[in-house]
């Protein structure tokens, strides 16, 4: 076999993982952002003031941050299960060095603190979770279409040929997903008054780099003959494909229907899909082709799991929407995100046990035909992950309580109450908002460049995939190949960040 042909098996015929393990890895990015923001803050309680060296913020943000994740799904895969119970007890460590030397230093009673906390008032237009959630999902992706090409990956992570949960799998969804909570339609407010289909004039002109990523990736791939996983989205589709056109088709349906009632056209559509897979022979042609030998004649039959897989996309961007519309509704208090959360995980275990009906009744989660347990699937551990979010930055907030004038990137603010200062003029104003120092936040970086991150990820896996046999490498080699990788890409986006620089022209 060609060097092609063997990377191409490396990644072919492979049936995903647990939802319990991928469940349990979800947890590690949360963990990790935990970790970095009690760090922050024990350093804060040492030293008086916030690490000022762009270098060492770099560093340790990467350290914490990202090199775990990466050991993870790597070296560390057959311990993941571990992996959370270390990293809690580690956070659970610092929490208990900074209470400790807290005592010494304050007088506060630590009630005082707690019900200062239920009473806190949170800046209500900024929802970090929401961010750190984008960012991550494009971290973890970038991670692994690198990794899933060395054999230290393990290959139940990767994606699934047609039935199963890989890590990958989830990826994709989780892109759409994430795109959705930022659409023109979700920040929108809800007293503007703009044209019908101004949003789907504004996601043509944002759309087009994607188009035009997507038709570079189909001519780079194709002159040089890089290795490609066909049943993936088929012969010349491609996910950038994918993301456009579902922009473009959300904001179609979103301009002639109630927004508000995204979820219930994202249901009818995911479940309308799902009846015809098993009522025609869709599903065969899907798999099989049109002559059931997994034939590529014609565009359609040669794209087939691309083209008819964007139904479900389409289903998951439209409840995602729905979950935007909601998450952005005004909870300025932290009683009202604990009761948010509440709702989360209640929404969560229904999607879960409707997960578990259809798997049982109509079929296995499939990402190749992004069918309807795929739906229910993803948005399930969407939601998982953005709780996991919330809950770390509502535990960081009362960790700032306990150290004042701590605080950590890309995390809330404690707020003045509406209406308390008002005769300063001062009603909602932020308490030492953290974006006072946006260069210091490897997070801020990727977020002001993110389709920058993504294309340099895919432009550097290529180039490490052509002049490395990936194959047959020593860990030792793989997870310096991929630190460094992961690492250029962060260096990259945080000069730029430092220097105010925002490649986005559209």
């Amino acid at each position: 076999m060609s060097q092609k042909q063997l990377k191409e098996a490396f990644i072919s015929n492979l049936n995903g993982t647990s939802l319990l393990e991928i469940s349990v890895g979800l947890s590690l990015a949360p963990l990790c952002l935990l970790c970095r923001g009690l760090l922050l803050i024990l350093y804060h309680l040492h030293c008086g003031k916030p690490v000022s060296s762009r270098k060492y913020s770099l560093l340790l943000d990467f350290l914490v941050l990202v090199s775990p994740l990466l050991f993870s799904c790597t070296v560390l895969s057959p311990v993941l299960f571990l992996m959370p119970v270390i990293l809690a007890a580690f956070c659970a460590g610092i929490f208990s060095k900074i209470c400790s030397q807290r005592k010494q230093e304050s007088r506060v009673p630590f009630g005082q603190v707690v019900k200062e906390f239920q009473q806190a008032h949170l800046d209500p237009e900024y929802i970090p979770a929401i961010t750190v959630f984008r960012v991550y999902v494009n971290v973890l992706t970038s991670i692994s279409i690198l990794a899933v090409d060395f054999p230290q990956y393990p290959r139940r992570f990767a994606k699934a040929e047609t039935y199963g949960t890989g890590v990958m799998d989830l990826g994709v969804g989780a892109f759409i997903f994430g795109n959705a909570l930022v659409c023109p339609e979700v920040r929108q407010r809800p007293r503007e008054t703009q044209p019908k289909f101004s949003n789907l004039a504004r996601q043509f002109f944002s759309v087009w780099p994607l188009v035009s990523l997507g038709v570079g990736r189909l001519l780079s791939v194709k002159s040089i003959e890089y290795h490609e996983h066909t049943s993936e989205y088929g012969v010349h589709w491609n996910f950038f494909f994918t993301l456009a056109f579902v922009r473009l088709a959300a904001s179609l349906l979103l301009a002639v229907l109630p927004k508000n009632k995204s979820w219930i056209v994202a249901l009818t559509l995911a479940a309308l899909y799902q009846l015809i897979l098993n009522t025609t022979s869709l599903k065969t042609f899907l798999l099989h082709g049109s002559s059931g030998r997994d034939s590529r004649v014609g565009f359609l039959d040669a794209n087939r799991e691309g083209l008819l897989s964007l139904v479900g996309y389409l289903a998951i961007y439209l409840a995602s929407v729905q979950v935007g519309l909601w998450l952005l509704r005004c909870r300025g208090s932290v009683r009202g995100w604990l009761g948010a959360l509440r709702v989360l995980a209640l929404v969560v275990v229904v999607l879960f046990v409707s997960l578990h009906v259809s798997q049982a009744h109509t079929d296995p989660v499939s990402r190749r035909m992004a069918n309807l347990s795929y739906c229910l699937w993803v948005i399930a551990h969407c939601l998982m992950l953005f709780i996991f979010f919330v809950a770390t930055d509502l535990t960081l907030v009362f960790t700032k309580l306990l150290v004042k004038g701590s605080s950590v990137p890309c995390s809330w603010s404690v707020v003045r109450p509406p209406n308390s200062d008002k005769k300063l003029g001062t009603e909602a104003a932020p308490v030492g908002r953290e974006e006072e120092l946006p260069h210091l936040c490897l997070i801020s970086a990727i977020n002001k460049n993110q389709l920058l991150f993504f294309l340099l990820a895919n432009v550097m896996t290529g180039a490490v995939n052509i002049l490395v046999d990936t194959i047959h490498s020593k860990a030792a080699f793989a997870l310096c190949t991929l630190h460094l990788y992961m690492f250029l890409n962060c260096l990259i986006v945080s000069i730029l960040h430092a220097k105010n620089i925002v490649l986005k022209f559209w």
